[in-house]
């Protein structure tokens, strides 16, 4: 299965939430982006940005809530339906994370409007999303992964369509990434042990 390169972010694929292969292969592609980062960095920050009060938006908090008893140690989500993460808080929220944590990984996620044939499509890619850039909101960038859910098409009057998007479509994309960051996180945490047993043996 090759994922669809995003013709806008080159370093971004897109996969079919429609698609069990595709899953797996998000998944996949997710815990090596953990692997990656293992040497160089303190905590995971899985940050859920988004609000309940409009539909195609509340992917993130929906996200957080499903994430929220997630118990490994070294991560921490931020963004729930109880407290989101939105446009009002997101750099109180950013400046708390860097403030708590030394150097904290950032897995950004966030729901975004894009191409009408890629409706229900999640992005996964490396470096910084810049959120509320489609509703024209001046928002900080963060991240160092990006998680992005294509929950309608971009066009005019774009708030209004986020506030008309179907919630079955939203709790579709967030079951997809849930399940596939869990797997991703049982995995890499196995490595870490194991990792771990290695050097305590050795020593």
């Amino acid at each position: 299965m090759n994922p669809i390169k995003d013709a806008i972010k080159s370093e971004q694929c897109l996969f079919d939430t429609d698609k069990v292969s595709d899953q797996i292969v998000f998944s996949e592609q997710f815990f090596n982006l953990l692997m990656e980062q293992k040497d160089g960095y303190s905590d995971i920050i899985i940050l859920c940005i988004g609000t309940d009060r409009a539909t195609g938006d509340s992917l993130g908090p929906l996200i957080g809530h499903k994430l929220n008893h997630v118990n490994y140690t070294g991560v921490h989500v931020y963004g729930t339906l109880d407290t989101p993460v939105h446009a009002k808080n997101l750099h109180e929220v950013i400046d708390s994370i860097y403030y708590n944590y030394d150097h904290p990984y950032i897995i950004a996620i966030d729901a975004c409007l894009g191409k009408i044939e890629h409706i229900g499509y999640v992005g996964l890619g490396k470096g910084t999303i810049k959120p509320g850039a489609g509703v024209n909101k001046n928002l900080p960038e963060v991240g160092d992964v990006f998680i992005t859910g294509i929950v309608n098409f971009s066009g005019v009057m774009d708030m209004i369509i986020l506030q008309n998007t179907r919630l079955s479509l939203v709790m579709k994309m967030a079951d997809f990434i849930v399940f596939a960051i869990k797997s991703a996180l049982w995995k890499y945490h196995k490595e870490m042990s194991i990792a771990k047993e290695e050097i305590y043996e050795a020593n």
